[in-house]
């Protein structure tokens, strides 16, 4: 059970479990996502055409028996589809690949058609001259002199991660020095040095040094909406109306006013339900529709395959991380050194320099030295998924630590007490050069008290159908640095009494909820008072992206200012309207009554019409708020308990234990959900996912029938313990919670994995195949 504190006396809303406000559409079906909504017109449907190569130079395409299939209407490549922003170096500004294909799996052609079919017809009639060019799919390899190119005829151009700015841009340590050692490719597309303290003093003072290297696969973000969009057109063809599955209405505004080179205002993006992001959604897709209604004429709508979405969307990068750490005998950490390669795919930015950050985020050590580079392969454009960059670092540096731990014979919990970081140490971070309070050492206690951990001993059986079994108990510990952005909100007093609360965000995972929260306390109201809406890009005020952790954190305090000012605006009318003094005035759920005297108070539906009354002499009641915020960052402690059965390799996570910081727990339901969620996930990395490609570049696991997910059998007891370390920023002290709960989890589990079996794991997914494999390289070891 969720272990917080109750404080129904000292809130009346917050701090207390509340329904998701969309969860009755979404679990009736009612729900409308971007892929359902119905336009005005004859829609025209569009069918992608991907390039069976990974790497060819497109010689020709040939669409006369295309454009000859009933239904189709019109066809467009990279050479004929308008697109003035066109950019060779962004994946949304060059949808169709023009010359040069990048990856198995790139749209080369676009179809419209009446109907899906028709489409899908057209688009297999299509037919394409490809003369094949060199394949480069290692990363190790592609950083070789003399590798293949991943790009030969448009060369590349730096990136940031899809949804970067919406995440945590840390701006940690500084940009490579020139002391690079060893000569490099041109796919090396960026690379960055992160240093603190002298790293060989770090190695004369260790009297243990323990170093591996660890690999993480490509990993899908596995939303169950595939990635979707409608697009209608003004009659005059100078407006677009946009419904898009996409994690913010302005960003992607801005992404499509950029490639098609309009006016921000002649794009409109409406607010839609999303089944599902974690960070894949930073636009995508957009542009190229927004383009093919543009060219047409005529609305458009895609919306991928499954297959699509997994030749053809932006999933996490493969990762491959050195990490070398050296302590004295005490246990004290005097270095740390780590080598982060992130293969970026066909485009630059896969943000290989905030996982190096966050290598160095966790522990307490004088001197740190990383390298991070960013890799062009002939595999699919990378981006975001839920932490980007930490799931892997993490995994790199926890399995390191407990290696440690075991090499100093020292529980690694008292390790982690004894190191992890606190209140104003040093941060590889420019624009704060300390740590704020954080929550690692009060995640750490508890999980010190709790029985998983505490009578772990005792729990070193195996369950009776499992006999024959190896149980091991491993923990691990992780973090997010925190996202931010500029963010405005609105308050309305409505006729009826009730409040209209208006945002810019898209609610992904009920941050609604929360805001609903924050704006009944802020204003004294019932929470049934509030409705949270969302709307246009042309008239919704400002917010970023949903994505980094922080709608509630960098949303809820301007919602707080803006129901404060409409609260004032309230009291004022009241005040009037009661011939009492403001500062004697309170709202009790739906009223405004004088304290002490419960029997005078005028309704707030009274006030509601008094303010928009025609000839009224009382201005309309609206509040605004703004806010822009620090970071506040957020750590997590897990522990797993996993059986591994010795003859098959099969692991199997029995209880799982999630110690999170969270600040202030808004919604304790809510965030009980992000970190059920968020443990699933990284089950998913740790046990099952990942791209598989074989040496031409081509994806093996391009459908559900291979690409292996988490099934409801394969998901233990999940025992969420929310810590509250108040943020300084946050509404009531809250931080956000969406990011952490998955971070830890891979590297828990393999640090369980090597209790039971004493074999260490340095791949992930770690699959039957590769526990049996371990064994066996143990056994002729010995």
């Amino acid at each position: 059970m969720t272990q917080t504190a109750d404080r129904s006396a000292e809130y009346r809303a917050i701090g207390k479990p509340y329904q998701r406000p969309d969860a009755p559409a979404k679990v009736t079906g009612q729900a409308r996502y971007a892929g359902d909504i119905p336009v005005p017109g004859k829609l025209l449907y569009a069918r992608p055409v991907l390039s069976p190569y990974a790497h060819a130079r497109i010689v020709n395409i040939n669409t006369s028996q295309a454009l000859a299939v009933p239904g189709v209407r019109a066809i467009y490549t990279g050479e004929t589809l308008p697109l003035e922003g066109y950019n060779p170096g962004e994946r949304t500004k060059s949808p169709l690949a023009r010359r040069e294909v990048l990856w198995a799996g790139q749209p080369v052609a676009l179809v419209l058609a009446e109907s899906e079919a028709a489409a899908a017809d057209g688009a297999a009639a299509i037919e394409v001259d490809y003369e094949p060019l060199p394949v480069v799919v290692d990363p190790l390899a592609a950083m070789e002199p003399g590798a293949p190119l991943a790009r030969l005829l448009e060369k590349k151009q730096a990136g940031e991660i899809a949804g970067g700015e919406a995440h945590a841009a840390v701006a940690g340590g500084e940009e490579e020095d020139g002391q690079e050692s060893r000569p490099l490719s041109e796919n090396v597309s960026d690379r960055s040095h992160l240093r603190q303290g002298d790293i060989e003093v770090g190695w004369r003072e260790a009297e243990v040094v323990v170093e591996r290297r660890y690999r993480t696969s490509v990993v899908h973000q596995s939303y169950l909406e595939p990635q979707s969009i409608t697009v209608m057109p003004s009659p005059d063809g100078a407006q677009y109306t946009v419904w898009a599955s996409a994690q913010g209405l302005f960003t992607t505004r801005t992404e499509i006013a950029e490639a098609l080179n309009l006016p921000e205002r002649q794009i409109h993006v409406e607010s839609v339900p999303i089944g599902g992001a974690f960070g894949g959604k930073f636009t995508l897709l957009e542009p190229l529709v927004v383009a093919a209604a543009r060219a047409s004429r005529r609305p458009v709508r895609l919306v991928f395959t499954r297959s699509e979405d997994l030749l053809a969307a932006n999933p996490a990068p493969q990762a491959i991380i050195t990490v070398r750490l050296g302590a004295r005998r005490d246990g004290t950490l005097v270095a740390l050194q780590g080598e982060v390669i992130f293969d970026s795919g066909a485009y630059a930015g896969a943000a290989a320099g905030l996982a190096g950050f966050i290598l160095a985020s966790t522990y307490r050590c004088p001197n740190i030295d990383i390298r991070c580079y960013e890799v062009l392969t002939n595999k699919v454009g990378v981006g975001a998924y839920r932490a980007p960059g930490a799931p892997q670092a993490t995994f790199a540096l926890e399995s390191t630590v407990d290696e440690l731990c075991s090499e100093l014979g020292m529980d690694p919990l008292e390790f982690r007490l004894k190191n992890c970081l606190r209140e104003g140490d040093p941060a590889l971070d420019r624009r704060r050069p300390r740590w704020p309070r954080i929550g690692l050492l009060d995640c750490l206690e508890k999980v010190r008290e709790h029985p998983l951990w505490a009578q772990r001993q005792e729990l070193l059986t195996p369950p009776p159908e499992l006999s024959g079994w190896k149980v091991g108990i491993g923990l691990a510990v992780g973090g997010w640095p925190g996202g931010t952005e500029p963010a405005a909100a609105a308050c309305r007093l409505d006729r009826d009494g009730r409040l209209t609360v208006i945002v810019g965000t898209v609610d992904l995972t009920g941050t609604d909820s929360a805001l609903t929260l924050i704006a009944a306390e802020g204003l004294g109201v019932s929470p049934e008072l509030v409705q949270i809406e969302h709307g246009s890009s042309d008239n919704v005020p400002h917010s970023g992206s949903t994505g980094g952790s922080k709608i509630t954190y960098t949303m809820g305090p301007a919602v707080l200012a803006a129901v404060r000012d409409a609260r004032q605006q309230i009291l004022e009318v009241a005040a009037e309207l009661l011939e009492a003094a403001v500062e004697d005035l309170e709202i009790e759920r739906d009223r405004v009554v004088v304290r002490g005297v419960p029997d005078r108070s005028v309704a707030l539906q009274k006030i509601g019409q008094v303010t928009t009354a025609f000839g009224s002499r009382y201005q309309p009641i609206y509040g605004r708020g703004r806010s822009a915020l620090g970071s506040s960052p957020m750590y997590a402690a897990h522990v797993a308990r996993v059986a591994v059965d010795p003859e098959t390799g099969e692991v199997r996570v029995l209880d799982y234990l999630a110690a999170q910081d969270v600040g202030f727990a808004i919604n304790p339901a809510e965030i009980e959900g992000q970190i059920h969620g968020g443990v699933t996930q990284g089950i998913g990395w740790a046990l099952f996912e990942g791209f598989v490609y074989d040496e031409h570049g081509q994806l093996l696991t391009a459908t559900l029938m291979d690409y292996a997910l988490p099934h409801s059998t394969d998901v233990p007891t999940i025992t969420p313990l929310l810590v509250e370390v108040p943020s300084e920023h946050g509404p009531f002290g809250a931080k956000g919670v969406g990011e952490p709960p998955v971070v830890p989890v891979a590297a828990a589990i393999a640090n369980a994995v090597k209790a039971a079996l004493g074999v260490r794991l340095t791949r992930l997914p770690m699959t039957p195949e590769r526990v049996l494999r371990a064994l066996q390289q143990q056994g002729q070891a010995h």
